[in-house]
């Protein structure tokens, strides 16, 4: 099994963090300060530090005819889990950056993809694989 990580991201507001993170993704709350909150991140630690200012926003890179927001980061979860999770960003009206969809779709490494922003601007992307073994495919 892998090792967690760990990842560092800026917010501007710890209340808007706790509900977009918390509340919305379902991630349990850890240790936290007056600048700071812990989430468990689908088995990652994740930290939101607040800052006065955010950094620039994300580049693009072309990936399957798809403008992907760079830097993001996320999780690969199972197809079921994907699923669920992408059905309740859609109920919650989420504006995706990219809506969820099948990548590279009867090629090598096909995977479901999405990948939204948090209200900060933070790029994530969820994704998921019908055959984990596509997961490092060349």
């Amino acid at each position: 099994m892998p090792q967690p990580f760990h990842l560092a991201i800026p917010v501007t507001n710890l209340a808007d963090a706790e509900a977009f993170y918390g509340t919305l993704l379902g991630c349990q709350k850890g240790r936290s300060d007056t600048k700071w909150i812990d989430w468990n991140f689908f088995g990652h630690q994740l930290v939101t530090h607040c800052v006065e200012t955010m950094p620039s926003p994300p580049s693009h890179n072309g990936v399957d005819n798809h403008a992907v927001p760079v830097p993001h980061f996320g999780v690969v979860l199972s197809m079921p889990d994907w699923q669920a999770l992408a059905s309740k960003l859609e109920k919650a009206q989420i504006a995706f950056v990219i809506a969820p969809y099948i990548r590279f779709k009867g090629q090598s490494g096909e995977q479901a993809t999405m990948f939204f922003t948090d209200p900060f601007g933070n790029a994530l992307e969820f994704k998921a694989f019908a055959d984990m073994e596509q997961l490092f495919a060349t």
